[in-house]
C-alpha cells in the first residue's frame, strides 16, 4: 500500500497543478467558452434527432453520462471530504469549471478526427492523436493505457462501492455482491443483451433526478444550516478555518482528484461518445460534452452539500487521527451520503443510496467495457476475437477483485489508472489546441451571420480529417486498416465476438 501511495503522489502532485493551469489557459484562450455559450449548450443538448451515420447529440450525451455519473459522484465526494475537509467541495467546483474547457477541447477534437466505421462514426483519444499529431506510437500507448485503465484499474472502484453500500443496507457479504455483479456484467458483455442495457440507461437519468430531489429535501429540512455550511466550506478551502486550516493543501489536491475522477474532464473518457455523434460541426458536440461536466458536478455537489449540512462525515488528520469524527467507526464512502439521507428519511438513506450507487456503478462498468473494446479494436483491428474474450474475462475478474478487497487499496489502483490516462491525454491536448480553437472561431463566425454552422476543415488549415466536409464521407471509408480504419468484419462479422460500442448503441 505504501508503494501505491508513493506512485500516486508522484503522478498526482504535478498533475493537480497541470490540470488547473491548463484549464485556466484554455478558459482564457476560448474566452471562457464554458460560460459564454451556455445558451448554445442547452439548445444543442436537447436536440434529439440522430443522423443516418451516428447518434444525436442527446444520445451521445447520455452515453457519456452513463460512465460519468458513477461512484465518483457519491463515494468519491465522500473520500474527498474525508481526506481534504469540507473545503475540497469548493475545489471540486473550481476543477469542474476549468475542466469543462478541457472537455470541450477533447470532444471537439474527437469530432474533427473521427472515423467512419461500418456506416457509423467512431473515434476517441488514439484516433485524434494519430490523425492530429501523426504519432502512431503515442496513439497506441494511449489505447494501451486506456485498456489498462478501464479493464484493470477502474472497475474495482465501482464494484467495491456497490459492496460497501449493499453491505451497510442489507448485510450482504462482499463475495455475494461481487459474484452477483460479475454474473450480471457477464450476462451483458458476453450475451449482448441490448434490451437490458437500454432499460438500465433509461432508469439511470430518473435515478439521478431522484437523487437530486432527495438532496433538495435534505437541504429543505436543514435550511438553517446552509449559511454555516457555506462558511465552513469557504473557510476550509482557503485555510482560514481553525481546524481545517492545516490541511488546505489536501483540500485543493483531493478536490481536484475527485472532480477529475467524477467528471473525467481531460481524461478523455467522454471522447468516445462525442465521436459517435452525427453533427454538422465538431464544436456542437464539444459544447454538449462541456455541458455534461456541469450535470455531473451537480450530482457531486448534491452529495457534498447533503453531507456537510448534516455533519455526516469524518475528516482524517495527517497524523492518522481525526480532525472531525462525526460518524464513529464509519469508512469514507457511501455511508456518508446514507447517513445524510437518513437524517430526514429515517431508515431510508441506506437502501436509497445503495440502489443509486448500484445503478450508477453498474452502467459505468458496462460503459467501461465498450470504451476498452474500442481501444482494443484500434490496436488490433479485425484480429481481436481472442483478445476481446480475454478482455471480458479480465473485466469480470477485476470487478470481483474490487468487490472483496480493501477500499483504500482499490481507490489507490483507481487513482493510478485515472492519473496515467490523464497525463497521456492532457499532453496530447496541449499539442492539439490549435485545430480545436480554429474550429471554435469558425463556429462562432458562422453563428454571428445567422447560419447553422457546418464544418469544412480545409480553409482552417486542418488536415488529416476523414469525415469532413460532409460531402466527402463516401470516400472516407477507405482508410488503410493498418492506420485508423477498423474493418467492419472486426465489428459485426464472424471474425469478432465483440460489437463496436457505437454500432451497439445505434442498434438500440
Amino acid at each position: 500500500m505504501e508503494i501505491l501511495t508513493r506512485i500516486n503522489d508522484y503522478l498526482w502532485t504535478p498533475l493537480v497543478a497541470f490540470v488547473l493551469g491548463f484549464g485556466l489557459y484554455l478558459s482564457i484562450k476560448t474566452r471562457f467558452v464554458q460560460l459564454r455559450l451556455l445558451g448554445d449548450m442547452l439548445r444543442l443538448t436537447l436536440h434529439r434527432k440522430s443522423g443516418d451515420d451516428g447518434l444525436s447529440s442527446f444520445q451521445a450525451l447520455a452515453l457519456t453520462l452513463s460512465s460519468r455519473v458513477g461512484v465518483g459522484s457519491i463515494a468519491g465526494v465522500a473520500t474527498a471530504i474525508s481526506a481534504g475537509g469540507p473545503g475540497s467541495l469548493f475545489w471540486m467546483a473550481v476543477m469542474a469549471l476549468l475542466g469543462a474547457a478541457a472537455a470541450f477541447l477533447e470532444s471537439t477534437l474527437a469530432q474533427i478526427y473521427k472515423s467512419r466505421v461500418d456506416g457509423v462514426y467512431a473515434g476517441g483519444i488514439p484516433y485524434y492523436i494519430e490523425r492530429g499529431l501523426g504519432l502512431r506510437w503515442l496513439a497506441c500507448l494511449a489505447a494501451f493505457v486506456a485498456i489498462a485503465m478501464y479493464a484493470v484499474f477502474a472497475p474495482g472502484v465501482q464494484s467495491n462501492n456497490i459492496t460497501l453500500s449493499l453491505q451497510a443496507s442489507f448485510g450482504l457479504s462482499p463475495w455475494t455482491t461481487g459474484l452477483a455483479a460479475v454474473a450480471l456484467l457477464a450476462f451483458i458483455i458476453f450475451g449482448r443483451r441490448a434490451k437490458l442495457i437500454r432499460f438500465v440507461e433509461y432508469v439511470v437519468p430518473f435515478m439521478a433526478i431522484g437523487y437530486l430531489l432527495a438532496m433538495l429535501a435534505v437541504v429543505f429540512f436543514h435550511f438553517d444550516q446552509i449559511v454555516p455550511a457555506a462558511k465552513l466550506v469557504f473557510a476550509s478551502a482557503f485555510g482560514t478555518h481553525a481546524i481545517y486550516g492545516a490541511i488546505v493543501g489536501s483540500a485543493v489536491s483531493w478536490g481536484v482528484r475527485r472532480a477529475l475522477f467524477a467528471t473525467v474532464a481531460g481524461v478523455g473518457e467522454g471522447t468516445y461518445g462525442a465521436a459517435a455523434a452525427d453533427v454538422t460541426h465538431p464544436v456542437k458536440q464539444g459544447l454538449v460534452q462541456c455541458f455534461s461536466i456541469y450535470l455531473t458536478i451537480l450530482v457531486c455537489l448534491a452529495t457534498g452539500i447533503m453531507v456537510v449540512i448534516t455533519g455526516s462525515y469524518n475528516v482524517a488528520a495527517p497524523d492518522g487521527g481525526f480532525l472531525a469524527e462525526n460518524l464513529v467507526g464509519v469508512t469514507a464512502g457511501p455511508a456518508y451520503a446514507q447517513a445524510a439521507v437518513d437524517s430526514v428519511f429515517a431508515g431510508m438513506g441506506a437502501p436509497f443510496v445503495a440502489v443509486s450507487i448500484g445503478l450508477f456503478a453498474f452502467t459505468t462498468l458496462v460503459s467501461f467495457y465498450y470504451i476498452a473494446e474500442t481501444n482494443l479494436a484500434y490496436l488490433l483491428g479485425g484480429h481481436r476475437r481472442s483478445a476481446a474474450f480475454v478482455l471480458k474475462v479480465l473485466l469480470c475478474g477485476t470487478t470481483l477483485f474490487g468487490a472483496i478487497e480493501h477500499t483504500d487499496l482499490i481507490w489507490a489502483f483507481g487513482d493510478i489508472g485515472y492519473a496515467s490516462l490523464a497525463w497521456v491525454n492532457m499532453i496530447s491536448l496541449v499539442l492539439l489546441t490549435r485545430p480545436a480553437l480554429a474550429a471554435l472561431r469558425d463556429y462562432e463566425a458562422q453563428r454571428r451571420t445567422g447560419q447553422d454552422p457546418s464544418f469544412d476543415p480545409s480553409p482552417l488549415g486542418i488536415g488529416n480529417t476523414l469525415c469532413w466536409p460532409k460531402a466527402g464521407l463516401a470516400g472516407a471509408q477507405t482508410t488503410p486498416s493498418s492506420s485508423l480504419n477498423i474493418r467492419s468484419t472486426a465489428l459485426h462479422g464472424t471474425r469478432s465476438t465483440a460489437p463496436h460500442p457505437v454500432a451497439q448503441r445505434k442498434s438500440l
